[in-house]
């Protein structure tokens, strides 16, 4: 009698113990992972949770197509993951329970080229895209469904959970990018790097180099060798400035492709243009021919002395104002300048686009301008690239093969566009990062208004401009002049919330954006940001959760 009891009481807790691994093989996610799957930026097209979750362990996989890209994406994934968890995390082709598996199916039109279907169970992450770049934006997200300290460069305590689920995501414009300025301030490769790193995060696929201003010259151009010599020496304040080889150069394209963004260089011609005058006396224009008191000016005699007048090298110049230099449309040493400048540069790019800048050339005559874009857009074209300029450019005689991007004049936007020109929206009273958040904040200028965390956010580019159509506009730039920029805190200062604000913009459907469920979702990358180290103005008009 007394051994059926005991063999009863036994078999209960062996009932009762088995019960408890089913519980806990049920892999339940938590509140912290389901919130995490369920506030991703940018959002994305569709997210649903199923309840369960996947946890990376020691034993987990990387499991990855055989092509070259696939297995280059499975190594990127498994550097961001290793410090962290400290696991080994293999890349290879075996099948395996507990595994996290990239895949090109190359099926799926609506996906598009940067699109991409995220499927967490419990035994397997699946992360499936027409291409390469599809699966770079499916493990952005899949970075965020980790907990945050996931971004850490060293070991951490887990458990490493995702919720699962599945998301469905691709973007609404082809063009997500930022601007950096070195001009003004010069900012070293591994600094350009970092931010390539942070754009990428939240999915941005274009970095818009400015390279040259009145400040700084930036790039190495062998034929012109003063450029960097004496152009490049000096910056905003008078620092030393400072400036990138071609290698160096190639090196920051190389990285940026390694993260799917394009790479677009710019040259400010033909104003904006005073460190290159400071570097060659030959670019200055002649000196205004004087005259008797009252009397008229000959053009012929004018246009003779600008011709002939002794080339006087201009001065290098450290402040902040513009609109003050050119170059000069009478002279052909000046086209064989940029002549020479864009074909080293397109040399040393792979992405289709050449910049020139064309904005503020206050004291270019209208005339001589029309002829600047004119031959600069020839110039491009010749080798082998497609011309972006600033909205000005808008005025000569472009046509669908050129970008012009929109800044500030709504008259130059719809101009292009009645040109057939596509648009690239820039708009400075909504996505410039220079200006200050508000009247108290020490970094930044505000000429074009005070841009707070929400202004950023809440415009739609269809509907910005009136008579410009979606179809028209190739996606969004928020550009980061660096007049008072001078280092990467002060970068991610004023940078960090509204580039992730941008970046949505870019890439979700405006139908599914609201500021009020938007700020919710950012306040949520507190953690995160600190995880990665970035110096974020805390907007008090969103509630951060720290």
């Amino acid at each position: 009698m007394q051994q059926n009891i005991t063999r009863t009481f036994y078999s209960l807790m062996l009932v009762s113990a088995l019960a408890g691994l089913t519980s806990c093989g049920s892999k339940s996610a938590s509140p912290e992972a389901k919130a995490a799957f369920e506030n991703v930026i940018p959002m994305p097209v569709s997210a649903t949770t199923s309840g369960s979750a996947f946890f990376i362990t020691d034993e987990t996989v990387i499991i990855a197509d055989s092509s070259q890209e696939v297995r280059a994406a499975g190594e990127y994934l498994a550097a961001l993951l290793r410090p962290a968890t400290g696991f080994e995390l293999p890349v290879g082709g075996e099948n395996t329970a507990a595994a996290i598996r990239l895949s090109i199916s190359g099926s799926d039109a609506q996906l598009g080229a940067e699109g991409y279907e995220l499927t967490v169970g419990e035994d397997e992450v699946k992360i499936v895209a027409n291409q390469p770049a599809g699966l770079f934006n499916g493990i952005q997200t899949l970075r965020q469904l980790l907990p945050e300290k996931i971004e850490k460069r060293e070991k951490q305590q887990g458990p490493w959970e995702i919720a699962g689920g599945t998301i469905r995501d691709y973007p609404e414009y082809a063009w997500r990018g930022t601007m950096l300025d070195v001009a003004r301030h010069f900012f070293s490769v591994e600094d350009v790097k970092r931010y390539i790193d942070l754009a990428s995060y939240y999915k941005m696929n274009v970095l818009h180099l400015h390279l040259s201003d009145d400040q700084g010259w930036r790039i190495e151009i062998k034929s012109w060798p003063n450029l960097t010599k004496v152009g490049g020496s000096t910056e905003v304040g008078g620092g030393e400035g400072g400036y990138y080889t071609q290698a160096q150069y190639s090196d920051i394209v190389a990285y940026a492709q390694s993260r799917y963004m394009t790479v677009i260089p710019e040259i400010d011609m033909p104003g904006h243009i005073n460190a290159a005058l400071a570097s060659y006396a030959e670019l200055n224009p002649g000196l205004p021919i004087k005259r008797e008191a009252g009397g008229p000016v000959n053009p012929a005699q004018a246009e003779s002395q600008e011709l002939n007048a002794k080339p006087v090298p201009g001065q290098l110049y450290t402040g902040i104002q513009v609109g003050f230099s050119t170059l000069s449309a009478k002279k052909e040493i000046t086209f064989k300048f940029v002549d020479d400048v864009l074909r080293e540069l397109a040399a040393i790019t792979p992405g289709p686009y050449l910049h020139i800048g064309g904005d503020e050339a206050a004291v270019t005559k209208k005339e001589d301008y029309i002829v600047f874009i004119n031959r600069f857009r020839e110039m491009v074209r010749a080798h082998g690239k497609k011309m972006i300029g600033w909205e000005e450019i808008a005025q000569g005689d472009i046509d669908s093969a050129v970008v012009v991007q929109y800044w500030n004049s709504q008259k130059y936007a719809r101009m292009a566009a009645e040109k057939g020109a596509k648009l690239l929206f820039s708009p400075a009273k909504k996505v410039y990062l220079d200006m200050q958040y508000d009247s108290t904040t020490k970094l930044g200028l505000h000429w074009a208004a005070y841009i707070e965390a929400d202004s950023s956010y809440i415009w739609d580019p269809a509907t910005y401009v009136e008579g410009i159509s979606k179809e028209q506009i190739v996606g969004v730039e928020a550009p980061l002049w660096t007049e008072t920029i001078a280092n990467m805190n002060d970068l991610e200062y004023m940078v960090f919330p509204r580039l992730p604000g941008v970046a949505e913009i870019g890439w979700s459907a405006s139908r599914s954006r609201s500021w009020t469920e938007y700020k919710a979702r950012v306040g949520r990358q507190a953690r995160r940001w600190k995880e990665m180290e970035i110096d974020y103005y805390p907007s008090p008009l969103i509630q951060w959760v720290e």
